[in-house]
């Protein structure tokens, strides 16, 4: 900033279609320079990959296992995103996009949108209307699971918490998952059967030093 120049406040200035050029002038006036924005005048580089798109996903997770056949963008990995869960789902006739589970670590948001999917939860079924959202608590309350009975493909945003260390329960099958869930994708991901549960101090010995 010059020399005995007095910071003047934003406070005032009129947000209408000349906003960003009395934002440049004021950082002419001021000596202020822009950190982390663009202003009018600059030419900002740009970006070194493609941004996600809705309207035209780079879908990174296929699922082509009989009756959970998906597609899956995660967006959140792409954007680099660190505690926020986002998927773009595509879901074929006849598909389901995940076994019936709940998360103990991890609160979800659906949104539908297009077609119409079957959602299952502990209170049964209820077909999902176009742009219906809806929203899974952590626990067996929120257990949960999308099938698409239609005709037609269905797509659905998830949105979760993320970034923490999440044990999932898979009540129809009798298995429960552990994943680290590292920003990155990575770290421990294992799923186990409840029926194979060893007492705690399995395999333990007393120190002997």
């Amino acid at each position: 900033m010059p020399s005995g120049a007095r910071p003047r406040s934003l406070r005032g200035w009129r947000l209408e279609s000349a906003a960003l050029g009395g934002m440049s002038e004021w950082l002419k006036e001021t000596g202020c320079k822009p950190v982390g924005y663009a202003y009018a005048g600059s030419n900002p580089a740009p970006p070194t990959s493609p941004m996600p798109n809705l309207n035209d996903p780079q879908f990174d997770e296929a699922r082509d296992r009989d009756g959970f056949r998906a597609q899956r963008a995660r967006i959140g990995h792409q954007l680099g995103t660190e505690r926020l869960g986002v998927s773009l789902w595509e879901l074929p006739p006849g598909e389901a996009a995940y076994p019936y589970h709940a998360h103990l670590g991890e609160e979800e948001l659906l949104i539908v949108l297009d077609g119409r999917p079957a959602l299952r939860t502990p209170s049964g079924w209820r077909d999902l209307d176009e742009g219906e959202i809806v929203s899974f608590k952590r626990g067996e309350e929120g257990a949960h699971q999308l099938v698409n009975r239609t005709d037609s493909t269905v797509r659905f945003l998830a949105i979760s918490t993320n970034g923490e260390p999440d044990i999932v329960l898979y009540p129809d099958s009798g298995k429960v998952g552990a994943a680290q869930r590292l920003p990155d994708g990575s770290g421990l991901r294992k799923t186990f059967r409840l029926d194979d549960a060893v007492d705690y101090y399995d395999g333990e010995r007393p120190p002997t030093g």
